[in-house]
């Protein structure tokens, strides 16, 4: 395959995964906006989306405060930022008619149908009326991509090299996702203190516990249903939800369809497919990564801290997909 055919693909699984996630950022941040607490700690949550998508400096040169719905407009529809929603949708499609004759019918107007609609509901004004039902058409157009990707393409290269983009985009905004709402609660999170004592003595301590753990339930559960967990969690622990075991299932857990593992799994496997040299550093790289996901402890990660385990986390995906790019994507010139 011509590495820039490759690239195009790539990129445009990419650019719509990146939609989808941006989606379900901004979503969960929405509805836990809504949640009693204090104007300091909203503008904290919607300063932190920025600064962990990299976009903090970029929004200040435009925008004068951040305000939930200068945050959203600016992470929707704002064509000076690569990273909104419409740039997104805007870079698959162009990606995508770049390579019209290497996909399916039904996956080339798919792509051109999102480009489409997603500009007749924005200059309608669909999205100010109704964000979360703007969010939830975005997330279902993706999944839309993503299936009939699935169901009409023949399973050659250039289906692995799209798979390979959707989950590296998506073990990147997982860590992302999980990085922003556990470090809004605070710097670090080395796991969740124990409330115990108050609570079997009673007085004040026993009420803050129950205030603290009736904040947490719809925060952790905003969390979860952003990434389609909720169910998921209740399912596999059956009990209420623990900071910790929501790290966990979405790090560690290779059943969990968003989690960092799962998403390392099919980057391993179809890298594996297009790999001409089992021995690549590339796919040493990523086999590595896998690895330490496959055999790694929850308790070990907590210990280090969360924030500082993600970070690094994010570096080597970055890593990772710079050497696919040189070693499969990038043309052969010199």
């Amino acid at each position: 395959m011509l590495s820039r055919t490759a690239d195009h693909l790539f990129w445009m699984s990419r650019y719509m995964e990146r939609a989808e996630n941006t989606a379900r950022m901004l979503n969960v941040s929405y509805e836990t906006s809504l949640l009693p607490q204090s104007a300091a700690a909203v503008e904290a949550g919607w300063e932190g989306i920025l600064s962990i998508s990299e976009l903090l400096p970029s929004y200040l040169s435009q925008y004068k405060n951040i305000t939930p719905r200068d945050v959203m407009a600016f992470m929707v529809k704002n064509n000076n930022n690569p990273s909104s929603i419409l740039s997104c949708l805007r870079a698959a499609r162009e990606n995508a008619r770049a390579v019209r004759g290497t996909l399916t019918t039904e996956v080339w107007e798919t792509q051109n149908q999102t480009w489409l609609e997603v500009n007749r509901m924005l200059k309608s004004g669909e999205f100010e009326r109704d964000p979360g039902q703007f969010f939830e058409w975005v997330k279902f157009r993706s999944h839309l991509s993503r299936g009939v990707t699935v169901g009409t393409m023949l399973m050659d290269e250039s289906l692995y090299f799209m798979r390979m983009g959707t989950f590296l985009e998506r073990a990147d905004n997982t860590a992302r996702l999980v990085d922003v709402k556990f470090h809004a609660m605070q710097n670090d999170f080395f796991g969740a203190p124990n409330f115990g004592a108050g609570q079997r003595q009673g007085g004040p301590s026993a009420e803050i516990a129950e205030a603290v753990q009736e904040y947490d339930f719809y925060h952790w559960s905003a969390i979860l249903r952003s990434v389609s967990g909720f169910e998921v969690y209740r399912k596999v622990y059956r009990d209420v939800i623990r900071p910790e075991r929501v790290a966990e299932l979405l790090i560690l857990r290779p059943d969990m369809p968003r989690s960092l593992h799962a998403s390392l799994n099919e980057v391993v496997a179809n890298l594996k497919l297009v790999s001409h040299d089992a021995g690549s550093d590339t796919l040493r790289q990523a086999g590595r990564l896998r690895s330490e996901l496959a055999f790694g402890r929850i308790d070990e990660i907590l210990a280090t801290g969360l924030h500082a385990y993600l970070t690094q986390f994010l570096e080597r995906v970055n890593v990772l997909g710079v050497r696919i790019s040189r070693e499969f994507l990038m043309p052969q010139t010199v």
